[in-house]
């Protein structure tokens, strides 16, 4: 019980006059009813993110993040930098902080799995960060950029105080890859018979092309209409229907071998450009669509590199031409000039 202050004197409850009391404690009004508790809706790509698990692929997802944090591929910056082409801002694994959600419809009706595109933010929270922590560095980003200039911006890449810790980026690195895991799912038909080398191949080839390689188009007719002969070899049922088997009946035509088969889908990136402007990259991709490639690496790699030409260097146009008039262009000034002061009698 709490004892009265020096110098005061308690007072009874008896002693206090009524009015006082209706005074002091006026009648309490009814609380409000407390209103529903609205649940926070997870957008679908983050929950799809987050759902993976690793039986989902035959490969280990840490064995393709390693691959893809390779200093020799996309580096590893703890800060937000530019882009080179885009001047967008990347930061970690080269992940893009500013991207919007897109629309990735399936064209291919006999793929019934999706696409997802999510936004840098989405993808973002499905890492398990912190989205006021993005809405601060996109800001300071915008205005270095705006100080600095995209070329001043890249040239102080080195000096940038990180604004993520390691943890931060390997988790933004590794949500990144499972959105490639599941978009290279829609991309191919028949993902879940392929090896493990192969799953990773294609995985990585969504990571670094995105929707672009919706544009491969030869490449993703090679691999999923040899789905389509697994059906016509009797190894699965058939997919698509009679006019599906004949189409893919077709496709095999001209391949007497799995080798062979083979050899064909990666001819198809060979040829690209992709392949010519990241030549390092494109082999050790490309090299792992061999089914063999589990027990000779270094061989698939030779035979890739040994089909692959480096890419053409650009010169200047018109400095090798200008050069070559000047070279011939001077001595037939002189001699005609030598000609006419002979014929003066200089």
């Amino acid at each position: 019980m709490a004892l009265p202050l020096a110098g005061q004197t308690l007072v009874s409850p008896a002693q206090i006059p009524q009015e006082m009391v209706q005074t002091a404690a006026p009648a309490l009004l009814p609380a409000a009813p407390a209103s529903p508790a609205v649940p926070y809706a997870v957008p679908h790509a983050v929950e799809e993110l987050r759902s993976f698990r690793a039986s989902d692929v035959k490969f280990d997802l840490s064995d393709l993040t390693e691959t893809l944090r390779d200093r020799r591929h996309e580096g590893w910056v703890l800060a937000a930098y530019p882009d080179p082409k885009t001047a967008q801002p990347l930061i970690g694994a080269g992940v893009t902080l500013d991207l919007p959600e897109r629309d990735h419809p399936q064209t291919d009706p006999m793929n019934p799995h999706g696409f997802i595109e999510p936004s840098s933010a989405e993808l973002w929270q499905a890492a398990g960060l912190d989205p006021k922590r993005l809405d601060m560095i996109l800001a300071e980003y915008n205005h270095r950029l705006a100080a600095w200039s995209k070329k001043g911006f890249r040239r102080k890449i080195s000096t940038l105080t990180p604004q993520i810790t390691d943890e931060d980026a390997a988790q933004l690195l590794r949500v990144s890859a499972i959105q490639a895991i599941y978009n290279a799912k829609g991309y191919c038909r028949d993902f879940d018979r392929l090896t493990a080398s192969q799953q990773m191949a294609l995985s990585q080839l969504v990571f670094q092309m995105g929707v672009n390689l919706a544009e491969f188009s030869q490449f993703l007719d090679l691999i999923n209409h040899y789905a389509e002969s697994l059906a016509v070899n009797g190894a699965v049922p058939p997919v698509g229907g009679p006019i599906a088997v004949a189409a893919a009946q077709l496709a095999r035509a001209a391949f007497t071998t799995e080798a062979d088969y083979w050899h064909a889908v990666q001819k198809s990136l060979v040829e690209s450009q992709w392949a010519r402007l990241y030549r390092m990259r494109a082999v050790s991709v490309i090299a792992m669509l061999d089914p063999l490639y589990v027990s000779a690496p270094s061989v698939a790699e030779q035979r890739v590199g040994a089909m692959l030409r480096p890419a053409a260097v650009r010169r200047r146009a018109g400095a090798h031409a200008v050069s070559v008039a000047h070279t011939r262009r001077g001595p037939a000034m002189r001699s005609a000039k030598m000609r006419r002061q002979k014929k003066r009698g200089v």
